[in-house]
């Protein structure tokens, strides 16, 4: 996939990387993980619908 792909998605993973840098230091961690979680959950969901 070439870095100039996009699904559309950019903007609202932008506003969700904002709020979690805006956090306090110590609940960042929280944040970041939610948002690697829902990225992880959609790639892998796009491997299972190739059959």
């Amino acid at each position: 996939m070439s870095s100039e792909q996009t699904t559309g998605n950019e903007p609202a993973l932008i506003s969700q990387l904002s709020v979690v840098e805006g956090e306090p230091l110590a609940d960042r961690a929280t944040g970041y993980t939610a948002i690697y979680e829902e990225l992880r959950q959609r790639l892998e969901g796009g491997d299972t619908s190739r059959a």
